[in-house]
């Protein structure tokens, strides 16, 4: 790198050579204290990664379940009396980018199916299957869920539903140790499996209103192998659609979670225009404000001689504004989902009379 020093042709060299040296010596402490400065500011982007990192893995009864800001199109991931509400078969793809812009930084993806089986299609079923990796933890969880809807009069239903599946935790062994030698970390890569259990219930009305309690790990496993404990989760939830003329509509949302360490609530609302669009905002304290928007759209109905398919898809983004004291090092979290129903009904056959004469 050049160095530019202005130097007088009147000067003396003596002078001269005292200033260049002078001019050098400031120009090279400033290099090396903004050099110390990028380091420090380094070490404090890995020093808060990796105790949010060790926060969410070593302190293992917080929020052992996935965070999402678009819950609300995915309750059944904490809920299993959710499944078969809709009546139809959906299929939801669930993916988020948390902290963006910090190495290693915790992902998750989610698949979630629900369909509505039955003569009266008062039967749930629904299958989840979701990982996350959080820096050299990754979770990975599979449920199957089932639920049983009675009809309560006036368009309401009330429903219960059982979960049971697996949960496993794999820890790496690339760790950036704060405490080296601390014997609860593991030098080599380990996992474990447990079983899983969860239980929920849920009033409703379709398009109208939700309100729902569940409990996901019932069974608190230990993956003692892990030194980690799953952590008995619950849940309480609630929506309303209120109508704004024929076009418009506003939807709130609360959701509260806790496993009695910690909890979170979780609030939205967005206005829906024309059964197509979406736009609202999401609020965790201490946590993220998340603007979100989306769009849903249903197709041209398939008909064949005995039936009716019916189906559509669905979309949503959301970007959550960290507030939490991690926000000077992260560029925020994303999220997006899509989701794809199809419902089916079978068309009545005609009776068809005719004349023994002409046979």
């Amino acid at each position: 790198m050049g160095i530019l020093l202005p130097i007088q042709a009147s000067c003396r060299n003596f002078f001269c050579t005292v200033e260049k040296t002078s001019t050098l010596a400031t120009f090279q402490n400033r290099q090396r204290n903004q050099k110390q400065l990028n380091n420090h500011h380094q070490c404090m982007k890995k020093f808060l990664l990796s105790f949010a990192l060790a926060t969410l893995t070593l302190v293992t009864i917080a929020q052992q379940d996935p965070q999402y800001t678009q819950w609300q199109f995915d309750r059944q991931s904490f809920n299993p009396a959710v499944v078969g509400t809709e009546g139809t078969h959906c299929l939801s793809i669930f993916h988020r980018d948390q902290w963006d812009g910090l190495d290693h930084d915790p992902k998750t993806y989610l698949v979630n199916y629900q369909g509505a089986f039955g003569p009266q299609k008062n039967i749930g079923g629904g299958a989840t299957f979701y990982t996350e990796v959080l820096g050299q933890q990754t979770n990975t969880i599979f449920r199957v869920a089932g639920a049983y809807h009675a009809s309560i009069g006036n368009g309401n239903f009330f429903s219960a539903g059982l979960s049971i599946g697996m949960v496993q935790s794999k820890l790496g062994s690339n760790w950036v140790f704060i405490d080296a030698g601390d014997p609860t970390i593991p030098s080599s890569e380990t996992s474990q499996s447990v079983s899983d259990i969860g239980l929920g219930l849920t009033l409703y009305q379709k398009n109208k209103y939700y309100v729902g309690l569940s409990s996901t790990h019932l069974n608190s496993a230990d993956l003692k192998q892990l030194n980690i404990k799953v952590a008995r989760h619950y849940y309480f939830m609630g929506g309303y659609q209120f109508p704004m003329g024929s076009d418009f509509a506003l939807r709130p949302n609360v959701l509260v979670k806790s496993d009695f360490a910690a909890t979170q609530f979780d609030l939205n609302a967005d206005v829906l225009w024309n059964k197509m669009l979406w736009a609202g905002v999401s609020f965790r304290p201490q946590d993220a404000i998340s603007p979100y928007v989306g769009f849903q759209t249903m197709f041209s109905p398939i008909e064949t001689l005995t039936g009716r398919a019916e189906h559509g898809l669905k979309i949503g983004y959301s970007y959550d504004v960290t507030t939490s004291d991690i926000k000077d090092y992260s560029a925020g979290s994303h999220e997006i989902f899509l989701t794809y129903c199809i419902g089916f009904s079978e068309i009545p056959i005609r009776a068809r009379h005719s004349n023994p004469r002409f046979l």
